[in-house]
């Protein structure tokens, strides 16, 4: 039993380091275009770069819940390292690309590798831990994120150095010699019926989705997972260039600030957001509903000063404040599906929920792309402020759980 405790702490520790991967590998690209449209002239269009970056999420968001499906019925530990192995291929080889084609169908190929990593790593997490620690759990994993996203600004740095090319190549190198690393020490959870293979996969796939799509819970989860996905991936894709749009700094340094400040901010807030919610839990049942909301109310004046600040204070304090609140909403996702879905049918949820929160991005992506051309970046971001109060309230008023549902 010890043992087993110890090890539920290793396969968080395990799959930090590929969640720190999966989101530097495809934020790098963000902050390493003025670099890389030099030799790539298409990249010097924003709409084309928005382009670029809405691929990922488009092809992302549709394997996504492909993604949940096959996670829920084969072994998640050989679809971990597969998918490292792949996007760490793919981001080695983009080093090599010399057209704005090539990059695209690159971005595309990465976005089906990494969808296979999310649904699989978090409901590999949910399973080897309780109620007690599983959004903390959740939220160790999930600042594994927000540093790759930190380290994926030092992109134009590292490219300014060295070179774009270079900076592909080493950090692709990096993940597919920690994907053999991984195939050594990363164990499935096996059944409760000591069974090596998992229960859901006796589970035919038509039943299993519509269980899910006849639960109007889901439904609610679906929406208020996705709406705040919006500004959430807006800070990912575009709050590098606001930054050195409206504090008129260069992208070598707009980079590492703005993605440092969302990244330590996040780290922050998803430790501080999964231990009250798991403390709030144990007395209230909708704890880790409240702690959520309370995350989610924070972005919202975040948004609107992020979006008209010109002063490196007002800036970076309120990309603080957003990181630190959405570090709070990230943390509790999988553990609120977790009360309203059960451990058979969880990575297939998560996948479609991820489908919808991409989707959202892609969108916003594309939106922001042509106001960034139009010059109204800012107040884009700051417009962004209304659709998080819509999902504010629809959280709080709907998502009333009334037990978890799995055994613990």
């Amino acid at each position: 039993m010890k043992r087993e405790k110890t090890y539920q702490w290793v396969v968080v520790g395990l799959l930090w380091f590929v969640a720190l991967l999966n989101y530097m590998d495809r934020q790098m690209l963000a902050t390493m275009k003025p670099s890389m449209q030099v030799d790539i002239a298409d990249l010097q269009s924003a709409t084309n770069f928005g382009y670029l970056m809405a691929i990922f999420l488009w092809i992302y968001g549709c394997m996504s819940p492909v993604s949940g499906i096959i996670a829920d019925r084969f072994n998640r530990k050989w679809l971990i390292v597969s998918s490292l192995f792949i996007w760490s291929a793919v981001t080695f080889t983009m080093g090599y690309a010399t057209s704005f084609n090539q990059l695209y169908i690159l971005r595309a190929i990465m976005g089906i590798s990494e969808a296979l990593y999310i649904p699989a790593g978090l409901s590999l997490i949910a399973d080897y831990h309780s109620s007690a620690t599983r959004s903390l759990a959740v939220g160790i994993h999930m600042t594994g994120l927000y540093v790759g996203q930190a380290l994926g600004g030092f992109g134009a740095t590292i490219a300014a150095t060295y070179s774009w090319h270079t900076t592909f190549h080493f950090f692709g190198f990096v993940g597919i010699s920690y994907s053999l690393i991984l195939l050594l020490f990363l164990k499935e959870k096996k059944s409760y019926d000591g069974d090596d293979m998992l229960q859901s996969e006796r589970i035919p796939v038509t039943k299993t989705l519509s269980l899910l799509l006849s639960n109007i819970s889901f439904w609610i989860i679906l929406l208020y997972f996705a709406i705040p996905s919006i500004p959430g991936w807006a800070t990912k894709n575009w709050l590098p260039t606001l930054f050195a749009s409206n504090l008129a700094i260069g992208m070598s340094k707009a980079g590492p600030i703005s993605t440092i400040t969302i990244a330590v901010s996040s780290f922050i807030g998803v430790l501080f957001g999964g231990l009250l919610s798991d403390k709030w839990v144990q007395k209230n049942i909708r704890g880790r509903i409240y702690t959520s909301a309370i995350g989610l109310g924070l972005t919202i004046p975040s948004l609107l000063l992020i979006g008209f600040g010109h002063s490196l204070f007002h800036v970076v304090a309120a990309a603080f404040c957003f990181g630190f609140g959405y570090g709070m909403f990230d943390a509790n996702n999988m553990p609120i599906l977790c009360q309203f879905v059960n451990n058979k049918s969880r990575a297939t949820a998560y996948g479609l929920m991820n489908m919808t929160g991409v989707f959202a991005g892609a969108f916003i992506t594309n939106v922001l792309g042509k106001s960034t051309d139009a010059g109204n970046l800012g107040k884009g971001f700051a417009m962004l402020a209304v659709i998080v109060i819509v999902a504010l309230i629809i959280q709080l008023k709907f998502l009333r759980p009334e037990k978890n549902m799995q055994p613990d």
